[in-house]
């Protein structure tokens, strides 16, 4: 088994000694640079007046630079890549240290109307986002957003596969990772996605042959002027006549430049995600299946990508003076790219969405097999069709420490609910997010925090953590029980496991315990399964009257003037409270 910790170490000190030796071949790349430049300069210089000799001097040195400076670009990129790998190995090293605060939070997934997600703290400081979340591409963000609060509890296994052969390729995954990182876009995939898609061409059908035949003739005229055989006026007439033409459709073709140059630096970079996709080898289906999605075109997508970004670059000569007047005078430059953008867009529109996103995919899927990965003594669900809804061994958070954190046995059954008492600060709520977080991740395919871990799969809906709505005039109470009547509404057409706690708050003690049991009943009498945590005992008759309720409990001690907890989860009811010997301790009361 693979250390997570030691491997991130490791692999960073390797990374950082192959930074060193690159920038010592940079500092050489550049030093010959120089010292061509200044050989060609004095060779010209001490030749002067020998034609040939200067000629071939000048040639050799502008060869040799050029291929220098070739070289050189080859290697910034190396060196950017490594710097991003020597990067994502520091965070993970960080992460794994208990240090993540500087992640991205995804503060914008909070939805408080979400069926658990603002309950369990999926999102925002401290959430389990910011601790998992290792996507590079914006889309990639929202997609990993999405399979978390989806709710899915289709083809688990497969996803379990997929994570568990993603996890194993960490240098594959650390690469795709770093490509990515360098991806700077002026737009987002999808605002290119819907330009593509809703793309209606502009310029005229002659234009097919126009650009055929004409730089096809500037071509003659220049050889024949060239050997005399026609006055040059006459190419200086053609020359004229090739500014016309692109003149008339100048607004066409600036437009088309104008729209399709803001996707240059992202097919640019993307053609190199789509590249690490196609040549990997992948076993799983759900892996196999996204990248056929990418190899199913007779040329792959990464070649088409490329193609396109080759086109747009050309196209960006246009602010090229020399390209602007001579390239469009004999070769209607700026009319030629522009058809060949709208030939791209026309023949590709209906499935570039898809090649994009495989990408995004591949960004939220590598998060995925990177929990695991940094998780090695997790385990992956074992899937039940039986009885049980879960059955788990020493059950923990995973964002607690492993040092301090107090796991627990836990065993439910279908149909069955556990109202669940204690003290304060004994231990109900991080039980109730415990257990409804690795729902989560087990209907996502990702190991989970336990020993071991049976599951018969179920979708999950929560009321934890209600809060009146001052712009919606709404109190606390109506804002409860609007949550209750979702969860109802929920129930009545699927089965789901329910985690509440203290319901009914906002009314006294009474109504409560009335209104609670008769809740509590009209649960219990649904095919759904669940908990429900209380400081209100009275809930506890109900295991009385109920086969399918059970009553379990945190335990708060008093020893010595000093509160203890073993934050245990245990059969029955509990009987000490700690709010007076809180109040009393604090010097409240």
């Amino acid at each position: 088994m693979t250390n997570p910790l030691s491997f991130y170490n490791q692999e960073k000190e390797i990374l950082e000694e192959k930074l060193s030796k690159l920038k010592k071949q940079l500092y050489t790349i550049s030093s010959l640079r120089l010292l061509v430049f200044l050989i060609t300069v004095f060779s010209v210089y001490f030749f002067f007046g020998e034609i040939t000799l200067v000629a071939i001097c000048a040639f050799v040195g502008i060869v040799l630079f050029g291929l220098l400076l070739v070289k050189n670009a080859a290697l910034q990129i190396r060196k950017q890549i490594l710097v991003e790998k020597i990067k994502i190995n520091s965070i993970e090293i960080s992460v794994l240290q208990g240090n993540f605060d500087s992640l991205d939070s995804g503060k914008e997934f909070v939805d408080a109307n979400h069926f658990f997600s603002n309950d369990i703290d999926l999102f925002g400081e401290r959430s389990f986002y910011q601790y998992s979340n290792r996507t590079a591409t914006k889309e990639g963000a929202a997609l990993y957003a999405k399979q978390l609060t989806e709710n899915s509890i289709t083809n688990i296994e497969e996803k379990q596969k997929a994570i568990q052969e993603l996890s194993s390729k960490v240098h594959w995954r650390q690469h795709f990772s770093a490509i990515a990182s360098l991806v700077k876009v002026e737009v987002s995939s999808q605002t290119i996605i819907k330009y593509i898609k809703d793309y209606k061409e502009v310029l005229p059908n002659y234009n097919r042959v126009l650009i055929t035949i004409f730089p096809f003739t500037s071509l003659v005229f220049i050889g024949l002027v060239s050997f005399g055989l026609l006055p040059f006026s006459y190419l200086v007439a053609w020359f004229f006549m090739g500014l016309f033409i692109t003149g008339t459709q100048v607004k066409k073709t600036s437009k088309i430049y104008n729209q399709s140059g803001k996707a240059k630096e992202t097919f640019k970079q993307y053609y190199k995600l789509l590249e690490e996709i196609e040549k990997t080898n992948f076993t799983t289906s759900i892996l196999k299946e996204q990248q056929q999605k990418v190899r199913s075109e007779n040329e792959k997508a990464s070649v088409v990508f490329y193609k396109f970004s080759k086109i747009l670059d050309s196209f960006d000569q246009r602010n090229n003076v020399l390209i602007a007047l001579v390239g469009n005078a004999f070769f209607l430059w700026d009319i030629q790219n522009a058809y060949k953008v709208e030939k791209w867009i026309s023949k590709y529109k209906n499935i570039v969405e898809n090649w994009f996103d495989v990408i995004t995919f591949f960004d939220a899927q590598n998060t995925l097999a990177n929990f695991h990965f940094n998780h090695p003594i997790f385990v992956f669900p074992v899937l039940l069709k039986e009885k049980a809804v879960v059955k788990a061994t020493k059950l923990g958070h995973p964002l607690l420490n492993s040092e301090k954190r107090v796991d627990n046995d836990f065993e439910i059954n279908k149909e069955q609910f556990y109202i669940v008492t204690g003290a304060n600060m004994a231990g109900k709520s991080t039980f109730l997010r415990t257990v409804s977080l690795t729902i989560v991740m087990a209907n996502l395919g990702l190991p989970v925090c336990a020993e071991q871990f049976e599951y018969a799969p179920i979708k999950l809906i929560t009321s934890m953590r209600t809060s009146d709505s001052l712009a919606d005039d709404e109190s606390y109470f109506y804002s409860e029980l609007k949550r209750l009547k979702f969860i109802v509404d929920q129930i009545a057409d699927e089965d789901y496991f329910i985690v509440l706690d203290e319901i009914l708050k906002g009314t006294n003690s009474k109504d409560k315990a009335i209104g609670s049991k008769k809740f509590v009943e009209k649960l219990n009498a649904s095919k759904s399964t669940g908990i429900i945590a209380t400081h209100d005992v009275s809930l506890c008759v109900l295991e009385q009257e109920n086969e399918s309720i059970e009553n379990y409990f945190f335990d708060a001690e008093i020893h010595n003037d000093e509160l203890h907890f073993d934050y245990t989860l245990k059969k029955g009811i509990c009987k000490n409270m700690n709010a007076s010997f809180l109040l009393k301790k604090m010097k409240i009361v």
